[in-house]
């Protein structure tokens, strides 16, 4: 199937491992021009030179800045000034008690998983607006619906997402402009393979036994039974962002493996 993104250009935040960096990969297949970022101009190097490995004559740019400040993102406005499709991926998660949370927790969760995407979608949307083209995507979370109790500030911040998302999406109106959220469930991104194997080698287990344990346990509404692969993550988000979708706005795409019950 041709997805119509042949030459869009394209924006990922937070797109040097993980969803982020499958997001780009599958867009640099599609033959969108790839801008993806990251803090660290190391790993942003080696993502740009693992995509073009894979994806012979694709055509990807790297931008290296910590977009969860202001300095960082004035950054990126100066070396792009607009762009066809925005994915805000850029997030953080981290298990805290409740009753540990300090201010500042709360404030770098914020700045990170929600702030980030408001300046990068004001940043870019009012040009797509003027084009009568363009696609902004939020990656949220399932935990913007049902609250993970070992990190309720996460959850908050996902839950944010999905607000905002929608009242964007409220000003596309008669437009050829969507914006819309994507929920995966547990991924087996690169940070997550290491807390499993960690919690193996804790438990003088496998990764394995670990993930069959999980899902038994803490994620027992799961209709997939196991982690999703950051590449089926991404093929949702690619398909949501290109013409074909053009029907879809102000949507909160389901990629969760069934873990979310009900009509939501």
């Amino acid at each position: 199937m041709d997805l119509q993104l042949t030459n869009k250009t394209v924006f990922v935040s937070g797109a040097t491992a993980g969803i982020g960096f499958a997001i780009a990969k599958g867009f640099a297949k599609e033959g969108a021009i790839v801008y993806l970022n990251g803090r660290d101009q190391a790993r942003v190097d080696a993502a740009i030179q693992r995509i073009k490995t894979e994806t012979p004559n694709s055509t990807v740019h790297g931008i290296t800045a910590d977009l969860a400040t202001l300095d960082g993102f004035n950054k990126l406005t100066g070396e792009l000034p607009q762009a066809d499709i925005l994915i805000n991926n850029l997030g953080i998660f981290e298990p805290v008690d409740f009753f540990d949370l300090k201010d500042s927790d709360w404030q770098k969760m914020f700045d990170v998983n929600v702030l980030s995407g408001v300046r990068l979608t004001q940043h870019f949307m009012p040009s797509m607006l003027k084009n009568n083209w363009g696609r902004v995507i939020f990656i949220s979370s399932e935990s913007a619906l049902q609250i993970p109790t070992e990190m309720i500030h996460y959850g908050f911040s996902k839950t944010a997402q999905l607000s905002i998302a929608n009242g964007l999406a409220q000003l596309t109106k008669g437009t050829g402009v969507t914006v819309n959220s994507v929920l995966p469930g547990p991924t087996y991104s690169e940070g997550v393979q290491q807390f499993v194997a960690d919690l193996a080698q804790q438990a003088n287990s496998n990764t394995e036994e670990v993930e069959h344990k999980f899902f038994a346990e803490t994620r027992p509404l799961s209709l997939l039974q196991r982690f999703a692969t950051v590449d089926e993550i991404a093929s949702s988000v690619i398909y949501l962002s290109s013409p074909l979708a053009a029907a879809t706005n102000g949507a909160a795409l389901r990629a969760d493996g069934g873990i979310l019950k009900g009509l939501h």
